[in-house]
């Protein structure tokens, strides 16, 4: 009876992925059809990634000069995009940013254009959910009831849902880091190191700014195999790591004539490649974010998802118990969300909400999911009741969209809704809603906190 208990269980969990997958993938799909602007289905940095993703599946290089002199654009934008790229002295132009998606996108590009893209994006969505699935179940060891359910309304909501037909490389990104926990939280052997190693050396392909990700989660990866005494392991892991790097800098410097892909950007001529973060960094102005990338009115993760409210409790509650695996997930979801507060030149631009967070957001996901499974009911209860007000907030964008009053790009900060009044915009004054939601924040990290401890100790004394 044992063995086929087993074999149901991993059937179900199976079926269970194919769920969630289906899931992810039509929910992003369905937001193809919705424009980035009024006149564009795809607008800004995508128009970058789209044309090199063309130059690369019909001239085999990274050049998108040909591509804009013979507006390759025009499929997809009425208007003519915005200029990224300097003129080099041969007359090439490479667009400033990393080749990674563009060479995953060069074959949907060349089967279908632009929509090729976004479907490829979008079974990538698919693949994206399910794996997260599976490590919520087989390696956190959440209910599979709790994980379908909180991974489901994750991914049939924003952000997940908007980039997974977004041409950004958020959603590879995120793809890559909740493989790199699968390596992180498996057995401590060559097998796993070795996937880790994999992935972090490819994911800075897909755009530099992971980098300090990628630096969390080998850190957590060495601590980790150093403590089972896997010296060399780490030692071949390190230097293979820094081999990675070294070559990844050469190959910038020797393609785009910089340590990074931003100097080969317009929009840094004469600034240098490093303005990219912003000529005057205010550290003290930045710091707000900590808060707005959670409740800004437009930018912030829960004006579209409110279940991410539940991140804060949860990642008290989870730092209080410290279950197994906890730190693999916690301290890259920390190290993404520091970078998108301090580094990033700013957390409201051209894109859809919470586009520098989102390589991280499975992560978030998957702590929420494992504190409610601890929780109880009540938790759960309310996690699922947020969880469907965000499916659907995002029904209603789709619905917007394909009646003409809603974009991707532009659109949304005029959508109204009841829950958005009670959010601040980051954009402004400070002022009463900021401190209230300080102040909410605050409490609700306390009482799970306070909980968790008593838990713990009532169990220890058991």
């Amino acid at each position: 009876m044992a063995p086929a208990r087993a074999v149901a269980r991993v059937s179900h969990l199976w079926a269970a992925m194919v769920v969630v997958a289906v899931v992810a993938t039509a929910a992003a799909a369905a937001g193809i059809g919705i424009g980035a602007t009024d006149e564009q289905h795809a607008a800004v940095d995508e128009t970058q990634y789209l044309l090199t993703a063309t130059s690369t599946a019909e001239d085999g290089d990274l050049d998108i000069s040909d591509e804009l002199a013979f507006r390759r654009w025009s499929p997809f934008s009425a208007v003519e995009p915005p200029v990224q790229t300097e003129v080099r002295a041969d007359g090439s132009q490479i667009s400033p940013h990393d080749p990674l998606l563009p060479l995953l996108l060069a074959l949907p590009v060349a089967w279908a254009g632009w929509v090729g893209a976004k479907i490829a994006l979008a079974a990538l969505a698919g693949l994206l959910a399910a794996l997260t699935l599976w490590v919520a179940v087989r390696r956190l060891e959440v209910p599979l009831a709790v994980a379908l359910i909180g991974v489901g309304l994750a991914v049939a909501s924003a952000p997940l849902a908007v980039y997974g037909q977004q041409l950004y490389p958020e959603l590879p990104a995120a793809l890559l880091v909740v493989t790199a926990i699968v390596a992180l939280t498996g057995p401590v052997d060559r097998r796993n190191i070795g996937l880790l190693v994999a992935v972090l050396a490819t994911i800075p392909w897909l755009s530099v700014k992971y980098v300090p990700v990628v630096a969390a989660l080998a850190a957590v990866g060495a601590a980790r195999w150093w403590r089972a005494r896997r010296h060399g392991d780490v030692l071949l892991g390190a230097g293979v790591l820094a081999a990675a790097g070294a070559v990844y800098l050469a190959v910038h410097r020797a393609v785009w004539g910089g340590w990074t892909v931003y100097a080969t950007g317009d929009h840094f001529t004469g600034r240098g490649e490093f303005a990219v973060v912003g000529d005057e960094v205010n550290p003290a102005g930045r710091a707000t974010r900590l808060i707005g990338l959670l409740v800004d009115r437009d930018y912030g993760l829960a004006a579209w998802q409110p279940a991410y409210l539940l991140l804060v409790p949860a990642a008290a509650a989870l730092l209080v118990h410290r279950p197994r695996h906890t730190m693999a997930l916690a301290v890259p979801l920390a190290v993404g969300w520091l970078i998108a507060t301090f580094v990033a030149a700013t957390m409201h631009g051209f894109w859809w909400p919470g586009r520098h967070v989102v390589v991280v957001v499975p992560l978030a996901v998957l702590l929420i999911v494992e504190w409610a499974a601890r929780a109880g009911r009540i938790v759960q209860i309310s996690a699922a009741g947020l969880g469907a007000l965000g499916v659907v907030i995002y029904a209603g964008m789709l619905v917007d969209g394909y009646t003409g009053t809603f974009t991707w790009v532009l659109g949304f900060p005029n959508l109204t809704g009841p829950e958005r009044v009670l959010f601040p915009d980051y954009r402004g004054a400070l002022g009463v809603l900021h401190i209230a939601w300080c102040a909410v924040l605050v409490g609700l990290a306390t009482a799970a906190a306070v909980r968790a401890r008593r838990r713990t100790a009532s169990s220890t004394l058991s």
